[in-house]
């Protein structure tokens, strides 16, 4: 039985920085001089986008933001010695990913965060993909997999937990309590 394309390109995304070798860096480099926030015309991995609702129609767009790696820095010591106690880094306690989709939808405030997914990574960023939808847009309503988006109750859904991945943390974090 012959595989899908969406398969080929799911196994490529397993390990890209082998298969795609010059390309992964030469999209780095052109994404680290871009802004934090660019909207794309097509998805980079349009396998995931598929798999979480992404579809080539008006009033949805995809979104490409870069986040810091790693943990807050706090402001400086507001005396002159430092405490034995005292940490200069926390973490954040929600997801780099989470933070990229608030970000985004701080940007676009008109339109509600789908779903986001992991596009790239080097020492100082994390790249994600996140789709948004734009609830009032005719030919969102128009469609029934887009129209819950549509009601009062999902609106700012990003900001509540309510996205895909702040589900999964929070099942996870429960777990480990």
């Amino acid at each position: 039985m012959s595989k899908s394309f969406y398969w080929y390109v799911a196994q490529l995304w397993k390990r890209p920085k082998d298969y795609l070798g010059e390309l992964w860096k030469e999209r780095l480099i052109k994404w680290r001089r871009e802004p934090a926030i660019v909207k794309i015309e097509r998805p980079t991995r349009i396998d995931k986008a598929r798999r979480l609702g992404w579809k080539p129609i008006q009033g949805i767009t995809v979104v490409r933001v870069r986040v810091r790696r790693g943990t807050r820095k706090r402001d400086d010591m507001p005396r002159s010695r430092r405490t034995k106690s005292y940490y200069w880094y926390r973490p954040l306690g929600i997801p780099l990913q989470v933070i990229a989709e608030q970000r985004a939808a701080r940007k676009y405030p008109n339109m509600e965060v789908l779903s986001s997914y992991y596009v790239g990574e080097d020492g100082q960023y994390k790249w994600y993909e996140v789709i948004l939808v734009d609830p009032s847009h005719p030919s969102i309503r128009a469609r029934e997999e887009y129209a819950w988006l549509a009601q009062r109750s999902q609106r700012r859904r990003v900001f509540r937990g309510l996205t895909p991945r702040m589900r999964k943390h929070r099942k996870i974090s429960n777990y480990w309590k």
